[in-house]
């Protein structure tokens, strides 16, 4: 099954409904498309593990794959698991801004060494937000930026290193100094255009200690999980670690379960798709795409607001119920499938980021900018 794309989860209450609420849903399988044939093909297990990644592509600047579409999480809210702290996704302060290059990390070693953060016309303005400057934590610099941008309407700042010495830079930053002169940017010479960029999503389909979710025999591994392990704001390098012994964990979760499961292949339908007709035009796919991406990135992306939030609210539910429209009228196509789960993920962030009335870890409201322990020391869970 190399080249597909999943669709959809196969579940008993998907075809039988929840008859009884003490009657545990189970998974028996995944519908997906075979972008060689363009069929649509079921694969059934006797347990699913979803290791889907991010969904740093909700946003319009990423340090995220193009893959990161928050694929896994779309599919198991859909399917009636839980989702839980979708508000706390973690922005990277320097994402390299370049139109050829869409992910390129600028490491926070720049800025450890000594690099200086600048607006477009060269003036500094880190200590006017930290008096530590650009060794200010992490969520402290992007609010800085974030904050510079929205005030002058620039795209990006610039992070100056030219002052350590050109031998210094090469020596210190290799990979660095090398990706952004095929670019056509010598740092030793010229500050370096940067943004904030959507990294790391804290939240993400509620897991148990194994990697389980609400629906039984259905996993989910890695950062598209919520295991509770970040908390509100993760730690470098923990998300590692998490996959290492999640993927142990859920191994001995599955040994536990009998050897024969019965999954009923008899009683689950082939994919509906005999009304559908070709989509002609992949400008539509394309256009939304687009305003999702620039959407969240205005009004629920670093700083938040209840205005910001409930217009991003508003809009993604016009685009949601036209892509859903397009979604049934037409042959499915990856990017069809793509745009159907980001525009989900969208919206569930969207609720989060409303539901949590407070600011914690990565979850910035400028309308409450303190935590409130008394009540919101807990999950949001949609």
């Amino acid at each position: 099954f190399e080249n597909c794309v999943a669709i959809d989860l196969i579940t008993k209450f998907r075809f039988i409904g929840r008859t009884n609420n003490r009657i545990e849903d189970e998974c028996y399988g995944v519908y997906v498309f075979d972008k060689s044939t363009s069929n649509i093909d079921m694969i059934f297990g006797n347990f699913v593990i979803l290791a889907t990644g991010g969904a740093g592509k909700v946003y319009l600047i990423t340090s995220n794959p193009d893959v990161a579409t928050g694929d896994g999480i779309a599919m198991c809210y859909r399917a009636g698991s839980k989702i839980a702290n979708m508000e706390f996704f973690q922005f990277h302060p320097t994402v390299l801004y370049h139109h050829k290059e869409k992910n390129f990390l600028i490491s926070e070693a720049l800025r450890g060494e000594g690099g200086i953060l600048l607006t477009k016309d060269g003036k500094p303005f880190m200590k006017k937000y930290h008096e530590l400057g650009e060794l200010a934590p992490r969520d402290i610099v992007t609010r800085a930026i974030d904050s510079e941008l929205k005030k002058s309407g620039d795209d990006h700042v610039y992070l100056d290193i030219t002052h350590l010495g050109s031998d210094f830079i090469k020596k210190r930053f290799p990979k660095i100094y090398q990706r952004c002169l095929e670019l056509g940017i010598d740092i030793t010479k010229s500050p370096i255009p940067v943004a904030p960029g959507a990294h790391f999503i804290c939240g993400g389909v509620l897991t148990d200690s194994y990697g389980e979710t609400s629906i039984s025999r259905l996993f989910v591994i890695g950062e598209s999980a919520c295991t509770g392990f970040h908390g509100a704001n993760r730690l470098a390098s923990n998300s590692l670690l998490e996959c290492l012994v999640m993927s142990k964990r859920a191994l001995l979760k599955c040994l536990e379960y009998p050897k024969k499961i019965h999954i009923p292949k008899e009683d689950i339908p082939p994919w509906k798709s005999e009304k559908t007709i070709a989509q002609d035009e992949k400008i539509l796919i394309s256009h939304a795409w687009d305003e999702v991406r620039r959407l969240m990135w205005n009004y629920a992306g670093v700083v938040r607001s209840n205005k910001r939030l409930q217009r991003a609210l508003e809009r993604i539910s016009i685009i949601k119920k036209d892509v859903m429209e397009d979604y049934w009228k037409y042959y499915v196509s990856a990017d069809l499938i793509e745009l159907r789960n980001i525009v989900i993920v969208a919206e569930l962030i969207i609720r989060s980021a409303m539901a949590r009335k407070e600011s914690r870890g990565t979850h910035y409201n400028i309308d409450y900018p303190f935590k409130n322990d008394i009540d919101f020391k807990k999950d949001t869970i949609i």
